[in-house]
């Protein structure tokens, strides 16, 4: 389980594709407190490390992860924000996120305010759904919904998260990876069994 803080940004090292798998080789500060097998969440992804070497750590994803996500478009020097799973005990400072992502979205607008960013983003609807004031995981960052339409919404940004994930490297046409709140998710499942 995670909670969305993102914790730092990592920098893709090397990319290495065996079969259907991609192997991600990222570079981070907190590196050497990694262990083989733990699970971190890259841009909002769970991946579980598999090997460390020196500075660096590799992650795999299978095909299934690469469909839903935009690990898949990562490519070397990339910023990608991490965040190690919560230990128990921990505070809660974001919102339940699993680092399942549910499908990917699209900006379709950045807006710079006056001391903060607004961003606009687009998805296929299928399933999932936004609210007003709900809560939202896009790239494995806790924030809340602005503006919510069908398959469209908003998120505003403040400094600090802006300079400390990788919402500053955000255009028109950026593909995000987005985790849709789990108790929206509950409930959108017991109306369809009705």
């Amino acid at each position: 389980m995670f909670t969305g803080i993102i914790e730092s940004i990592g920098k893709v090292v090397a990319l290495k594709k065996e079969q259907e798998n991609l192997h991600v080789t990222f570079s981070c500060g907190f590196t050497s407190e990694l262990k083989i097998d733990q699970s971190v969440a890259h841009n909002g992804v769970c991946l579980t490390v598999v090997n460390i070497h020196n500075n660096n750590y590799t992650v795999t994803a299978i095909a299934e992860t690469l469909d839903r996500t935009n690990i898949g478009f990562l490519a070397v020097n990339d910023e990608v924000n991490l965040e190690r799973c919560t230990k128990v005990g921990d505070r809660l400072d974001g919102h339940i996120v699993q680092g399942h992502v549910d499908q990917t979205a699209t900006c379709t607008k950045v807006e710079e305010l006056e001391g903060s960013w607004k961003y606009h983003f687009e998805y296929n609807r299928s399933n999932n759904i936004t609210v007003e004031k709900g809560s939202i995981t896009i790239n494995g960052v806790s924030l809340t919904v602005v503006d919510s339409g069908i398959n469209t919404f908003s998120v505003a940004i403040i400094p600090y998260t802006h300079e400390h994930t990788n919402f500053h490297t955000f255009t028109e046409g950026t593909k995000v990876n987005l985790e849709f709140d789990i108790v929206g998710k509950y409930v959108m499942k017991m109306g369809e069994l009705k």
